[in-house]
């Protein structure tokens, strides 16, 4: 059986997180995805230490974002390039890439050029803010469009501030996931009108939807929204409470049935939720909670919560998620040999469906891995390859 995307054909010019994310989601579905590497503009993810292979000097970050995909090492300020990537666009109609504006341009790639040899062309842009704007210009990392965007500004605690979490919300989140949607969007239309088009991702545009419950108000004049003061980021019971062995148990007992079983099991009485939710009125009854939870060890309430629907979980580390029976139930992890042999374990395609299950052909390779592959199925002969070589175009591994 055919792969869900088999027959997508992507270049992806884009380098560290959003773009190899969102390529590592189209591969994962059977798109076929080239990546064009610079030989002297290393991919930062490169060098993310520890390595899966230290002879190749392949990271296993890098590893993980570039598995099912494959490499074409190539300098694009050389002219001669373009004699290449001009080839590669006769089967290779999506584009994705993550530079600043106007750095495709110069490279003589921009979506008016490409789409004049390929009118199919789907060009895909990742950015901070946009094609246009004051902040298009701007270097910008996910703590910056999450502040850009608003997010942390409520995202916190009242005496200490915004505070950070472990993984790139925004990068992910509006930047990734928002390239693939749009990309699978703009093949659609293409099947039904044969034209391709520009797509701009603004990661930063991209979080500003996803103030979809306290945000709204605040958009519409109808209050303002700060750190601790909505039902979701503190301003309710929904929270997190430490344990008496300085674990921590997360409470969202927002719905009155949750709220009711909680109470019974914390013994607190009769507790009236509208109270609970409120976050002028509830201090009291956090302190209760806090107070009861501090009381006993994290195992102690999960024993007396294990049977009970009141939206309790204690919050586990990452050994302890990675390791969890649901993890396992539901293949959340898997084994991806690599190029040289051996294996690594990742993180699985978390999408299941009824008639199609992800390849995990190859994890992240070395530089120049497919260059002289790639070449060849594009019909240029050993004299022309030699030529790029000597150039200083093109870059590949000897076998």
């Amino acid at each position: 059986m055919d792969s869900l995307l088999s027959g997508l054909n992507v270049l992806d010019f884009t380098t560290l997180l959003p773009g190899p994310f969102a390529t590592l989601q189209l591969a994962d579905l059977g798109a076929n995805i080239l990546s064009i590497e610079s030989p002297s503009r290393i991919d930062g993810m490169r060098l993310s230490s520890p390595y899966i292979n230290q002879e190749e000097k392949i990271s296993s970050i890098f590893a993980f974002l570039n598995r099912n995909k494959r490499f074409l090492t190539l300098d694009l300020k050389k002219e001669g390039s373009f004699i290449i990537i001009e080839r590669l666009l006769r089967s290779y109609d999506i584009v994705i890439e993550q530079f600043r504006p106007g750095v495709m341009d110069r490279l003589g790639l921009s979506y008016k050029k490409l789409s004049e040899i390929n009118s199919r062309i789907i060009y895909c842009s990742i950015t901070g803010y946009g094609q246009s704007g004051p902040l298009k210009d701007k270097a910008g990392h996910d703590v910056n469009y999450l502040s850009q965007s608003g997010v942390m500004g409520y995202s916190g605690r009242k005496n200490t501030g915004p505070v950070l979490i472990g993984i790139q919300v925004s990068d992910i989140l509006a930047g990734s996931n928002n390239a693939v949607i749009a990309i699978l969007a703009a093949v659609i239309n293409r099947i039904k009108t044969g034209k391709g088009q520009h797509i701009d991702i603004s990661i930063t545009d991209g979080m500003f939807p996803c103030h979809a419950i306290s945000g709204i108000k605040e958009l519409n004049r109808q209050g303002s929204v700060d750190c601790e003061t909505e039902m979701l980021n503190g301003g309710s019971i929904y929270d997190f409470y430490k344990t008496a062995d300085d674990r921590y148990i997360s409470i969202a007992a927002i719905e009155p049935q949750f709220f009711n079983n909680l109470c019974d099991v914390l013994e607190l009485g009769d507790i009236n939720i509208k109270d609970a939710l409120r976050s002028n009125d509830n201090s009291k009854i956090k302190r209760l909670i806090a107070e009861k939870i501090k009381s006993n060890t994290s195992d102690y309430w999960i024993d007396k919560f294990k049977d009970v629907d009141a939206c309790v979980d204690l919050v586990l580390n990452l050994r302890e998620a990675l390791e969890s029976d649901h993890v396992k139930e539901r293949s959340l992890l898997v084994d991806v040999p690599g190029p040289y042999g051996g294996k690594q374990r990742q993180f699985a395609c978390p999408m299941k469906f009824s008639d199609y299950d992800p390849e995990y052909r190859r994890y992240g390779c070395a530089p120049g891995e497919d260059t002289l592959e790639v070449l060849k199925s594009l019909n240029f002969g050993d004299n022309e390859i030699r030529e790029f070589k000597d150039q200083g175009i093109i870059d590949f591994k000897y076998n």
